[in-house]
This record gives C-alpha cells, sequence and structure tokens, in this order.
C-alpha cells in the first residue's frame, strides 16, 4: 500500500489498533528504546502497544508505558493525542511470521511530558521488550527506526514538534 502514514484506502478492520508513546524529557528530548535481541540497524523506537478490548486508546497508552518502561502515569503529563490514525503495513516477510488476521498496525499517538527522573525508569518490571534506552532529538527518530514505520514517524516529528523545547 501506498497511502503513507494516513488511512487513504486501507480497512481499519485489517489494522490492529495500537497506541504510541512520545515520552518528552524536560529538556524537550524524547525517549527511545532498542528492541531486544534486535540485530542490525535501526532498532531504536518509541514504546508502543496494543489496545486490549474495552480500553481507551489513553488508558491503553497509559498501560503500555508501564509495562515496556516501567513509568508510572503519576509521573507524566498528557500533552497531545494525534489527531488522525497513523497506519503502517507488515512487510511480508514479517507479516508470514506473526499470528492473527492483521496486515498492519493503526495507531494513536500520545505526546507525554515525563516529570521523574532517569532513575524512575525500569526496563524490566514486566517481561523486558527493550535493552537499552536514551534521550533523543525528536526530529532524529526517523532515521532510527525501521523502514516500514518510518512514514508514521514523519508523521509523529511534524504533529509533536511544539513539544520538543524545554520547560
Amino acid at each position: 500500500m501506498n497511502d503513507g502514514p494516513l488511512q487513504g484506502t486501507r480497512d481499519p478492520s485489517l489494522y490492529r489498533p495500537n497506541v504510541g508513546i512520545a515520552l518528552f524529557s524536560k529538556r524537550g528530548h524524547v525517549f527511545l528504546g532498542r528492541r531486544i535481541n534486535a540485530h542490525g540497524p535501526f532498532q531504536w523506537q518509541m514504546p508502543q502497544g496494543g489496545i486490549d478490548r474495552g480500553e481507551s486508546p489513553s488508558d491503553a497508552a497509559l498501560r503500555e508505558m508501564e509495562e515496556e518502561i516501567g513509568v508510572s502515569h503519576k509521573l507524566v503529563t498528557v500533552l497531545a493525542e494525534s489527531e488522525n490514525w497513523l497506519y503502517y503495513d507488515f512487510p511480508t516477510d514479517l507479516k508470514s511470521r506473526l499470528p492473527g488476521p492483521y496486515i498492519g498496525q493503526r495507531q494513536k499517538w500520545f505526546a507525554l511530558r515525563f516529570n521523574g527522573s532517569d532513575s524512575d525508569v525500569h526496563l524490566d518490571l514486566h517481561t523486558p521488550e527493550f535493552d537499552a534506552w536514551r534521550w533523543s532529538e525528536l526530529s532524529s527518530t526517523p532515521e532510527l527506526i525501521i523502514h516500514f514505520k518510518r512514514p508514521v514517524y514523519e508523521a509523529v516529528v511534524k504533529e509533536f514538534a511544539e513539544w520538543t523545547k524545554p520547560v
């Protein structure tokens, strides 16, 4: 499909509902985690995860943040929610290894301000998804992400640019 990150001609029922989290530090940098057991370049990403049945996207974002990086909802301020759902398709080789009917993911993204300290990040509270993390310039994230998610990250950079200023 070549609709970019917006829905375009995509059938939403074929895409797993998901959230993405742009967690901004007080310096205006964004949290990136390195996928555990990943090899090669482009293994950094912002936290993301599925929306459970009956769960709102905002609740899913706060739950996924705590599960993936150990940051409590009490340590963040919600800044913004993406206007649109952003889509990406799984590459054929990845889709063949995944269970389920979905051909990709549709994501609602949330900009959150981290009010804690680096010691409040715990990658191992649940089953670890990341083996390292860092703060990064939001504008640099598309070049760090795996190619099939890149258009989504480019859209997130545009939509959440205002939150990159230090507070």
